[in-house]
Order: structure tokens, then sequence, then C-alpha cells
């Protein structure tokens, strides 16, 4: 929960009220973008334009839902427009490529992964299936919703989820059998 006297402050424009903002939600807000982004510089671009947007918009929040949901909106809708600006072709990757294995029996909670671990296996896939993995699964986006917002269709969101999931699987099913052969 925001604090009314800093939101005041953030209203008036003040620099120390905007690195205090900064300062509190920055980490948590890095690792959002991070889900989204191929690389920790990356991410740190997608942050810095979401934290130029939340400073420049500032007095368009109403106060009605929770000023986290707001600013981990900003940063969402700041990487999807880093991936717009950063895919001339979008989905151009050669999916015939990525061989979809039916892993039977597993299930990611068989495994113990440290965040990092899954945070890097997200990072690792492309970056179509990659957004779209973190819009549906993640952020709690419908299919349609998706679509909309990447300007693909409906059946293109839920097949790059599809392989997302699949690639993830595959990686982690990967990483389980390194750990296990490596101790």
């Amino acid at each position: 929960m925001l604090d009314k006297k800093l939101l005041k402050r953030l209203r008036r424009g003040e620099p120390s009220a905007q690195r205090q903002l900064y300062d509190i939600y920055a980490p948590q807000l890095y690792g959002l973008a991070l889900r989204y982004s191929g690389s920790p510089e990356e991410a740190q671009d997608v942050l810095q334009e979401a934290f130029i947007k939340i400073f420049k918009y500032i007095n368009t929040y109403k106060e009605r839902g929770s000023f986290e949901g707001w600013i981990r909106k900003i940063v969402i809708n700041a990487a999807i427009a880093n991936f717009h600006k950063q895919e001339k072709h979008r989905f151009q990757e050669d999916i015939t490529e990525i061989y979809e294995i039916n892993i039977e029996n597993y299930s990611p909670e068989d495994s113990e992964f440290t965040m990092d671990e899954l945070l890097k296996a997200i990072q690792s896939l492309p970056k179509g299936y990659r957004t779209v993995f973190n819009l549906y699964a993640i952020e709690g986006y419908k299919h349609k919703e998706i679509a909309e917002i990447l300007g693909i269709d409906v059946s293109t969101s839920k097949s790059q989820y599809h392989r997302a999931r699949m690639l993830l699987q595959k990686k982690l099913l990967e990483l389980k059998n390194y750990k296990k052969s490596n101790g």
C-alpha cells in the first residue's frame, strides 16, 4: 500500500519521492521485467521505461485499485512494447526445429528448482513463446487478451503457449536429469 504522503509528493514531481518509490519497488518490478526479457540488460531497459511512465502518469492513478497492481501493469505494458519494438518479424522461430516431446509422468512439482533456475529456463524460451507464457501462465491473461495485445490470432497464442510449456518441461526435465547425474 502506497503511503498517501508519498503519493502527494510524487504527484508534485519531487525527485526525492521518485527515488523513494524506485527504491521500494524496483527490486520486485525488476524481477517481473526479467521474466519477459532475454537478458538482465533488456530487463533494466524495460524497468527504466516503466518508471518513466509511472512518474509521467502518476496523476492518472485513481486510488481505486492497488497501487502495486497499477505499476505491475505498467511494467508488463513496457515489456510488451519492448517486445513489439524488438520483434520486427514476430514468431518467426522455426518451430519445426523445436521438437515437442510428450514427457510422460513429468510434473515440475516432482523436482526442486531454485527461482534462478526457473527464471533462466523461462528466459531461454524463444521470445514469442516467453511472452505468451508469461502473460498466460503467470499474469493470468486470457488467450483472447494476449492475441489483442500482441496482434496475433487467438490460435497462435494458444499454440505458442502450448509449445512454450512443452519446451519448458523439456528444459526442466533435462536440468533435473543433469542435477541427478552430477549430484
